[in-house]
């Protein structure tokens, strides 16, 4: 079983985690998701693209399999760059503002899901959420402040 040739790259230079992810926002209040594996940590909801998929195909997938509804109007918010919450590791999270088609249900590897300010006492939100996506959304007016 062969693996190919790897390419001479420093250790340091991994690439880091490629997540596709939606900040959708109704009455002021963003969407997040926890996953069985961690339910104490919440996200956006989003995921990985498997090989040859185009973001915004990853982003209809995973919505379909762990809320149920599809992203409305994806319109791209940022990239991020942040540690991932639950692998621990370099990731680059590109974020799309979106509506969703119906009433999500958390399915598949989710274990809740809230619709939050940002400011709830005790919410344990992943790096990437609390330093990154709050502050962008509540410059840009999409959350309360």
């Amino acid at each position: 079983m062969t693996h190919g040739h790897q390419a001479a790259t420093p250790p340091a230079q991994v690439e880091p985690l490629a997540v596709v992810a939606a900040a959708v926002v109704e009455n002021g209040r963003l969407l997040v998701v926890s996953k069985k594996a961690a339910p104490e940590i919440f996200y956006l909801p989003g995921g990985k693209p498997v090989a040859g998929e185009e973001l915004l195909e990853t982003l209809t997938r995973e919505f379909e399999e762990e809320l149920g509804v599809q992203p409305l109007d994806p319109a791209f918010l940022a990239d991020v760059d942040a540690v991932a919450a639950l692998e621990g590791v370099p990731m680059r999270m590109t974020v799309f503002g979106a509506r969703i088609s119906g009433i999500p249900t958390p399915a598949a590897e989710l274990a809740h899901m809230r619709w939050v300010s940002g400011h709830e006492a005790g919410l344990e939100l992943a790096p990437a959420v609390r330093d990154h996506v709050l502050p962008l959304l509540r410059r840009r007016g999409m959350l309360a402040a």
